[in-house]
């Protein structure tokens, strides 16, 4: 008979692969990266960083989830000997063109100029790993970093939008589900199993207009009851 897998821990579950703290990779991606030039450059440079700070644990990118639909993969899955943890991320970019790093790059970002829309998915990754973190020393990491100052900051007009439910600013609580204007785009309705409290961290802070960055990070629970082993044909 198999030995149980004892429940993690509170510091487990907000680590990566169990060995990672997020701020100690955070800190050393910021140096090595203040900056990306696309989501995918996030994703490896995030990889690179987790090896770094934890040598012992190894990164897969672009990771086929069993058991879903074939077009679903998983940006990154980290393996430690304490544990996994599903990375999903999100980089969302207004217009910012400079140099940063070191050695020194040229940067030209472009804006996606879509703040609602990269709500709305940033909270799909929140569901989705939720769905994927299904067994017991799996939890999950939904990471955004932006420039984009109107997803951190509380909205000011008090005319309701379309994505009132899906604001993600800091200290904003969500859970339970999630009506995009108000259950007319059932499509875009999410319903989250966890409840989660916003906290947004300084990320870099470059010249000019639009060169402050910030982190958004959430952390998914395992959550093993949902596993439920493929019918046999």
């Amino acid at each position: 008979m198999a030995t149980p897998i004892p429940p993690p821990s509170l510091a487990a579950l907000e680590t990566i692969a169990g060995s990672a703290a997020l701020d100690e990779v955070l800190a050393c991606l910021r140096v090595r990266r203040p900056v990306f030039h696309s989501e995918a450059d996030l994703q490896h440079s995030f990889a690179l960083a987790v090896g770094e700070v934890a040598p012992e644990v190894r990164c897969r990118l672009e990771v086929p989830v069993r058991g879903c639909d074939a077009s679903e993969y998983l940006d990154l899955l980290c393996l430690g000997l304490a544990g996994r943890t599903a990375v999903e991320f999100k980089y969302v970019t207004r217009q910012w063109s400079g140099t940063a790093g070191t050695p020194p790059e040229d940067y030209a970002l472009r804006g996606h100029n879509a703040p609602d829309v990269a709500r709305r998915d940033f909270l799909r990754d929140v569901g989705r790993l939720e769905r994927f973190c299904d067994r017991e020393d799996q939890n999950g990491l939904a990471l955004l970093i932006t420039n984009e100052a109107s997803l951190w900051r509380p909205r000011q007009r008090r005319m309701p939008t379309r994505d009132e439910q899906f604001r993600i600013h800091h200290g904003r609580e969500l859970s339970g589900t999630l009506l995009w204007a108000g259950g007319s785009f059932p499509d875009n309705t999410r319903v989250l199993r966890g409840a989660y409290t916003l906290a947004w961290r300084p990320y870099t802070q470059l010249e000019g207009p639009g060169g402050e960055f910030r982190c958004l990070a959430v952390f998914i629970t395992p959550n093993p009851a949902q596993h439920s082993p493929p019918h046999e044909g």
